[in-house]
């Protein structure tokens, strides 16, 4: 009796990146071995014996309960959490939850159309530049590619997203996207409240959330997880990230005060994962922190995950509130035009928190 052993195409990058099949389509042919063009070299695998056994609540992600509108005690665990974790999951936070499963559903939906209609979205393909389709990180830079098929859409107006969205999801993503509005508004008059800043004006409210894009993001069953990542470790460029996740998990953080030690943060029904980017910080003058992340490929399960990156219009130019350096405090950034900082983010393959040092001052 034979067995079948799939034949693994001869143009790797051809076949995942320009044909649109992704690496979701060497999944689909059920590879058994990882493409040397995913594989990490020793020294930069994921090392499981860093992720901390301890599951208490000083090694676990904050989990707070926004339920009560006025409670002066969660708002200031929300404002720790952005100081001290860089992370946190929040629930009771307005979003339904049945909303939340239908967003998955979407997402799954798409990464199922055939390569033909999804290859529509393509970079070379997409009638506009808000919506694109493509596979690992920044492929024309990295020398290891990740284990990764995203759609990213940028939210420009409904009637954008009606037009150029594709229908296998377009009505749940955006349904989510107004549905997030006032948890946003919510979230950031918190977390000014914690720089002594008590009133967002529309100037602030475009720097702080001018701009929305929503990745669905499709982490295919790997043959050989533990050589190459879903995600390389990094830090987001915005201001804030609303991330949804399935139940699979794979998301883990690094410890702030720990660089050795990585934290999972499990997958809970109903909760939203919420994260600090490099522009809160900046903009916080370094008391809220962006945090490396990365994500674990999985042997056994796809997995998607749907965040927003909520971040300042382009033509931003990102550094300290004037607020805080008016009380005395030293900035520890130097204004950069939003557009260029992610020019250089977008320039490069993932690597770690390096990003922000386009914007220190050197001391």
């Amino acid at each position: 009796m034979s067995t079948f052993s799939p034949i693994l195409p001869k143009n790797i990058n051809e076949f995942v990146q320009n044909q649109g099949q992704g690496v979701k389509g060497l999944a689909d042919i059920d590879i058994k071995t990882l493409p040397n063009q995913y594989i990490q070299p020793p020294e930069n695998r994921f090392n499981m014996d860093q992720i901390t056994a301890d599951h208490s609540q000083k090694m676990s992600i904050p989990i707070i309960d926004m339920s009560n509108q006025d409670d002066a005690t969660m708002e200031d665990l929300i404002c720790d959490a952005a100081e001290k974790w860089g992370f946190l999951q929040i629930v009771n936070h307005g979003v339904g939850v049945e909303e939340l499963e239908d967003l998955k559903r979407a997402a799954y939906r798409f990464f199922e159309l055939g390569v033909e209609e999804k290859a529509k979205y393509l970079e070379k393909n997409s009638g506009t530049v808000n919506v694109k389709y493509g596979t690992s990180f920044a492929p024309n830079f990295e020398t290891v590619l990740e284990w990764k098929d995203y759609l990213s859409l940028l939210f420009v107006s409904e009637e954008d997203a009606l037009t150029y969205w594709p229908i296998a999801c377009r009505d749940e993503v955006l349904n989510y996207v107004k549905g997030t509005e006032n948890l946003l508004r919510r979230l950031f008059k918190i977390l000014l409240k914690g720089l002594n800043i008590h009133e967002i004006d529309k100037e602030k409210e475009l720097l702080l959330m001018g701009s929305k894009r929503i990745n669905l993001n499709c982490y295919p069953k790997c043959p050989n997880p533990e050589l190459t990542y879903g995600v390389s470790s990094h830090s987001d460029v915005i201001t804030l990230t609303i991330l949804l996740q399935d139940e699979v998990g794979g998301l883990y953080v690094r410890k702030l005060d720990d660089e050795k030690t990585w934290i999972h943060v499990p997958p809970i029904k109903g909760a939203l994962v919420i994260n600090i980017g490099d522009s809160l910080q900046i903009l916080s003058n370094g008391k809220y922190k962006s945090i490396e992340h990365l994500v674990i490929a999985n042997g056994n399960n796809n997995r998607v995950s749907i965040p927003i990156f909520v971040m300042p219009s382009s033509n931003h130019v990102i550094a300290p509130f004037q607020e805080i350096i008016d009380k005395g405090d030293k900035p520890m950034y130097k204004g950069v035009l939003y557009s260029n900082y992610l020019k250089h983010f977008y320039g490069k393959p993932h690597d770690g928190k390096a990003t922000i040092e386009f914007a220190t001052i050197s001391s």
